[in-house]
């Protein structure tokens, strides 16, 4: 069985993930650490969990959503793993700082890359992902059928969706991703989203006011 332990970190409250099993390996998912405090977190939940990280996976590559993915590289040594639609968004990395006023490094590390329908194995536990455009051109999402949960990122919220008013981000394509790729899964699958609580599949499809 899994366990989701989130961190809510930096400016935009971001949620952070890692995802890990009873063996002791695990998955950081969206590092959004931004200061020696945040890192300190966890950093010292990995070290008492004694965790093993095996891959670091990125839902999109928002400034939030990357702010220890440097950090997080040069410490567990693993690629990173993301869509590529989103490489300009990191590469954009520096700039997006400066908007907010962060002198920040040039994001340095080894990508790999995957894309719709493709799977990942978590110690013989399949994660399928889902490329739902729309808040960045390469936002996915990590789904695991077997124990029915997800990590949106930025894509679905508790009663809420992405925001599409930032690069490359387009209102229909995220509706209409959303409702053909997510809303077609069991409605008790838990929704681990980039922001805010977890939600469910189900829920959303009811009371979500932006998917009516």
């Amino acid at each position: 069985m899994f366990r989701i332990q989130p961190f809510v970190f930096n400016f935009a409250s971001e949620n952070t993930y890692l995802l890990f099993n009873e063996n002791k390996n695990a998955w950081l998912i969206d590092p959004g650490n931004m200061n020696e405090n945040e890192t300190q977190v966890i950093s010292s939940f990995i070290t008492e969990n004694d965790l093993k990280i095996q891959k670091i996976l990125l839902t999109h590559a928002h400034i939030d959503h990357v702010l220890g993915l440097q950090w997080a590289f040069d410490t567990f040594k693993v690629p990173v793993t993301m869509h590529q639609d989103d490489k300009e968004v990191l590469d954009m990395f520096q700039m997006s700082g400066m908007r907010f006023g962060f002198q920040l490094d040039h994001i340095n590390v080894d990508i790999e890359y995957v894309n719709e329908g493709d799977e990942l194995d978590f110690d013989g536990e399949k994660f399928r992902i889902y490329h739902v455009p729309g808040h960045s051109p390469g936002s996915i999402v990590f789904h695991n059928e077997n124990q029915k949960f997800m990590i949106s990122g930025d894509v679905l919220f508790e009663g809420s969706i992405g925001r599409t008013d930032l690069y490359k981000g387009n209102y229909e394509q995220l509706i209409e991703g959303i409702k053909t790729k997510l809303f077609v899964l069991d409605d008790e699958t838990q929704v681990f989203s980039g922001h805010g609580n977890p939600t469910t599949i189900g829920f959303e499809k009811t009371y979500n006011p932006f998917l009516k």
